[in-house]
């Protein structure tokens, strides 16, 4: 059930930065709301005051779409499931709760989401509103499987909207970039717990790539990461299963998942960072080092696994029928250059959908991703990394580095200008707005 704390409010000036580091702000004050009502009240001083105002999740983004020098909203006394609606099909649940809270407590209670990203430490208004998503051949972002929303808007209203009540704003605000209000409540569609059985293995970069429409058509989930500076990838396939259980061994898991994926991972990195040219040699050994293995479990266990070493990333969603080409460009650059990338490219997939600003709106999508180290020069292998994907009639995703703008946006999102009408009618005097919003939506 939701908190009953009384909520705080305090003068800031200290720095607030990002998951990664690359993103600092300096809020005047931050309000941290123990209700609803605390927060309609915050949003209201914050008019009345002439500040803008932000709420920021976890810093998980690599871009400052949360960054603001006004107040700073923080939502994690607003946290925990409101209502469990069995028949329906759906939980509603505080904006300020971490995935991983909500998972946990679906499991408990015989359900789950369909589908879900790779880790589970964002708040969910955090993750659904700048796009997060998994891969799925059917199932699509997490946002996608939102069925209401409860936000306070620039005029301090607090207002629900689901596909039948307040549409418009529907359609946009599942993926609202924080700039059409904040977000307090997400209605989700659960379904009973499922299992599903994870197939690991090692394939060759153009293995992976001729099979790759068979592979995406015969599973429901399937992802793949490419090292960069081999011709090897790690394949990862997610189907349901009826069983019997059977999850990864405590061996295999520190083994594989905390020493290989984490702690050695680190040091690879520290080392490549520090000397370059050690990089290719490395990645050949990385890129091998996982063997393949496969496991059965309820579905946030398989879909999500733990992220300790710190990373930038850029990610783009191009026409799924454009990801062989694309990925065949990225690897010929990165083969062409003296670019030395220490971390793997993830690819993912996901269907069409019907949010306004989705990075899969009206589109079968595939995702490229693209990521290096904390603390390593980034901008040279992601600006060539973007031309690439641009070419390619690219969507950024929200939450991640890039350079696009309105202007882009416009071109690239036939559903654009319904979202900005729709902000101009919300928060025509951008209450919500910050430098990130100006770029991307313009002013």
């Amino acid at each position: 059930m939701s908190t009953a704390q009384t909520g705080s409010s305090s003068k800031s000036g200290a720095a607030w930065r990002n998951w990664a580091g690359n993103v600092v702000s300096r809020p005047v004050r931050e309000v941290t709301p123990a209700s609803v009502e605390e927060l309609t009240a915050a949003v209201r001083r914050a008019a009345e005051d002439g500040l803008k105002v932000k709420a920021v999740g976890t810093g998980h983004s690599f871009t400052a779409a949360a960054a603001t020098d006004g107040v700073l909203i923080r939502p994690q006394l607003l946290t925990g499931i409101r209502n469990i609606d069995r028949d329906k099909g759906t939980v509603t649940v505080e904006a300020g709760t971490p995935l991983k809270r909500l998972n946990m407590a679906l499991a408990r209670e015989g359900l789950s989401l369909t589908n879900m990203g790779d880790i589970m430490e964002q708040t969910v208004s955090g993750a659904t509103s700048t796009g997060t998503h998994g891969t799925g051949r059917d199932s699509a972002s997490i946002a996608a499987q939102i069925k209401g929303l409860e936000l306070v808007t620039a005029a301090g209203e607090l207002i629900s909207c689901s596909a039948t009540e307040r549409p418009e704003v529907f359609a946009a605000a599942r993926i609202g970039l924080g700039a059409l209000g904040i977000v307090t409540a997400i209605t989700f569609a659960v379904e009973p717990v499922f299992l599903l059985t994870a197939r690991e293995e090692p394939m060759s970069f153009d293995k992976v790539l001729a099979d790759f429409d068979e592979l995406h058509a015969e599973n429901e989930h399937f992802e793949f990461y490419w090292f960069p500076h081999t011709g090897n990838c790690n394949t990862k396939r997610n189907n349901r299963s009826a069983g019997p259980e059977a999850p990864v061994s405590a061996v295999s898991s520190l083994w594989e998942d905390e020493i290989l994926s984490n702690g050695l991972f680190q040091v690879v990195n520290s080392i490549g960072r520090a000397v370059p040219a050690t990089i290719p040699a490395i990645a050949k050994v990385s890129s091998k080092a996982l063997s393949a293995r496969t496991y059965t479990d309820i579905p946030y266990k398989v879909f999500t696994s733990p992220r300790r070493v710190r990373f930038v990333e850029m990610e783009y969603a191009v026409p799924r029928e454009a990801l062989a080409a694309t990925l065949r460009e990225l690897k010929a650059m990165v083969d062409g250059s003296d670019l030395r990338v220490s971390f793997p490219v993830e690819v993912r997939t996901a269907p069409a959908d019907d949010i306004a600003l989705s990075t899969a709106s009206g589109r079968d999508s595939a995702y490229i991703a693209v990521h290096m180290y904390k603390g390593t020069p980034y901008q040279r292998y992601f600006t060539a990394a973007e031309r690439i994907f641009t070419a390619h009639e690219g969507r950024p995703h929200w939450g991640k580095v890039h350079t696009r703008d309105a202007e882009y946006f416009a071109q690239a999102y036939p559903r654009f200008g319904e979202f900005t009408e729709l902000r101009d009618r919300l928060d025509p005097d951008r209450l919500f707005g910050n430098a990130y919003l100006r770029r991307v939506l313009g002013d």
